[in-house]
């Protein structure tokens, strides 16, 4: 059966509540969830960075591998042309010979020369990845302060807050789609998270904005949904002011 105006109103300022709750809850907790998860992606970029220099550092060590192996196939060489010089049957095979043997010493010294440079750039990158490390380590201890705080603070209102949100799918369930997604809309664009508010004390009791009587008849009668028509939110009735009592003058006694 379709619920009426009224009905539909009660919810939406039901669900406001619960709501209203929940953002108080989440407040307590400040800035920490924000805090707690810059420090997990920091963390993460650092140990991003910690896993390029170990591969940086694996690539040098197999280029000097490689320097080493040509070094080993140039002595190699060296050795062979040495043994052919012995043998020349002229000069100009010997000059050939020479020649080889000049190149594959100039292979030699290249070789050492890269090796060196590479040995030069692991100790830096070494160096830099132990400085890394240390402070991949003093963040990882602070998340774990942030952490042990946030998690003190969310096991406060933990079972508070799993009844306010079984609570708040039960009331969900009472309100249509559409008027869901109004509600949730009209909530992400407020500051304070008020989509459903009170007239009170002649106004708005989300923008403070003044509510004219006629308007304030229209929201008391429920027999439509009013929005306000400076914040958008929705009325879901008007606070009734409680009037403080008038103490009666005393009469003056008048002498005759």
């Amino acid at each position: 059966m379709e619920s009426t105006v009224a009905q539909r109103l009660e919810a939406l300022h039901n669900l406001q509540k619960i709501d209203s709750r929940l953002d108080s809850i989440v407040k307590v907790r400040g800035a920490l969830p924000e805090e707690v998860q810059d420090l997990e992606d920091e963390i993460a970029g650092y140990e991003t960075r910690v896993e390029k220099f170990n591969s940086d550092i694996l690539s040098l060590d197999d280029e000097i591998k490689k320097h080493k192996e040509n070094i080993k196939e140039s002595e190699k060489l060296i050795k062979k042309y040495q043994e052919q010089q012995m043998n020349v049957r002229n000069n100009r095979e010997y000059d050939a010979i020479t020649k080889e043997l000049e190149l594959q010493d100039l292979e030699i010294q290249v070789s050492k020369k890269k090796i060196g440079e590479a040995q030069t750039r692991i100790e830096t990158k070494n160096r830099d990845l132990d400085e890394l490390k240390d402070v991949v380590k003093d963040r990882k201890k602070d998340l774990e302060n942030k952490q042990g705080e946030l998690q003190n603070i969310v096991a406060e209102s933990e079972a508070e807050e799993a009844k306010l949100n079984a609570d708040r799918e039960k009331a969900m369930k009472k309100i249509e789609d559409r008027l869901a997604k109004s509600y949730s809309k009209i909530r992400v664009n407020a500051k304070n998270g008020l989509a459903v508010v009170l007239v009170k004390r002649g106004a708005c009791g989300g923008c403070f904005n003044v509510v004219p009587p006629q308007r304030q008849a229209d929201i008391r009668e429920k027999k439509k949904l009013i929005v306000c028509e400076h914040c958008g939110r929705i009325f879901s009735g008007v606070e009734d002011e409680i009037e403080e009592e008038v103490a009666p003058k005393k009469k003056r006694s008048t002498k005759a």
